[in-house]
């Protein structure tokens, strides 16, 4: 595949657009609700989208659970296809991320995210659903249906991203504050250029730019500091809190949709150069991970990366819809 670059990619992103700490400004596929709770003693607002089919309904809800880099709003595609096909789909955007809350203070853990997705769920009348996890989405996914299985009809996770536990497996642990301080230096150049060589395989496709002006945006808001300690937190959450040792205990239908050439891995440009060249093989990841599940079942996408769903949505819809009809 050819790199994809315009001259105004390459010239950098000076007048990139920004955004309020939580993405006001930025246009998101449907229209955005709020669910208002309180954890930890905090009042929280968890944005979402919850949208209708747009044909013969077929009684099904899919919930769509972005990845760290991600947001909701990244599912646009998945989401025409899914209410196309009958499908009801809540799109949530996780505490710490995009358009929902930022706390100053927060103990972020897998389990409190999932009992918050849990919360909103029931808030809006949705018992069971079809679990449709992507990158720390499927980690989120997991835990979800470890904590409610009997809420899970299915659970799909695409390029799902803790198949390894980088700690155990030799990178160094950065810490909160390291996280912080990476953070504060993120850009959209630093996006493009992380996202081209990691997801996708060193090309790139303009239509991709939007969602790099989503998270650069985000990240050099106006509420740039306090974003950037929830991203590290959120760093912290992944780095520390593998689910890879949990997957044999999984009892709900389950999926994997992986694009065999992603390489992503949580702290790799921090690890030696041994440890480097043997973490982030999702060719290796995926069957791997198919075997510790029980029952599970493995849908792979050669060539591809981090982001299946974005570099070739024609095929990987088709791939999704066929796994829920099965």
């Amino acid at each position: 595949m050819r790199i994809l670059l315009t001259a105004a990619l390459l010239a950098g992103s000076a007048s990139a657009a920004t955004y309020g700490p939580q993405l006001e400004g930025f246009t998101y596929p449907h229209p955005v609700q709020k669910y208002s709770f309180t954890s930890q003693g905090l009042n929280l607002q968890m944005a979402y989208m919850d949208v209708a089919p747009t044909a013969n309904a077929n009684g099904k809800t899919a919930v769509l659970l972005h990845g760290k880099n991600f947001c909701g709003a990244t599912w646009e595609q998945t989401i025409t296809e899914l209410t196309k096909a009958g499908y009801r789909v809540v799109a949530p955007d996780q505490i710490g991320f995009c358009a929902s809350s930022k706390p100053e203070h927060y103990q972020y853990s897998f389990q409190q995210l999932a009992a918050n997705t849990n919360g909103l769920l029931k808030s809006i009348g949705v018992q069971q659903a079809i679990l449709v996890g992507h990158s720390t989405g499927g980690m989120l996914a997991t835990r979800y249906a470890l904590m409610y299985p009997d809420a899970v009809a299915k659970l799909v996770m695409v390029n799902p991203i803790g198949l390894e536990d980088w700690k155990a497996l030799g990178v160094p642990s950065p810490g909160v504050d390291t996280w912080y301080q990476r953070e504060l230096k993120l850009s959209a150049d630093s996006v493009r250029a992380y996202e081209r060589a990691t997801y996708y395989g060193g090309t790139w496709k303009p239509e991709y730019e939007k969602w790099v002006d989503m998270l650069a945006g985000l990240n050099n808001g106006p509420g740039k500091k306090v974003v950037a300690w929830n991203s590290a937190l959120i760093y912290d959450m992944i780095f520390t809190q593998p689910v890879v040792y949990e997957f044999p205990l999984l009892k709900v239908p389950t999926t994997l949709l992986i694009g065999d050439a992603d390489t992503t891995a949580i702290g790799k440009d921090m690890a030696p150069p041994e440890v480097k060249a043997k973490i982030g093989h999702y060719n290796v990841l995926g069957k791997e991970t198919a075997q510790k599940i029980p029952n599970a079942r493995l849908v792979e996408f050669k060539g591809m990366g981090h982001a299946p769903q974005m570099e070739d949505p024609v095929a990987f819809h088709r791939a999704l819809l066929e796994e829920l009809n099965r």
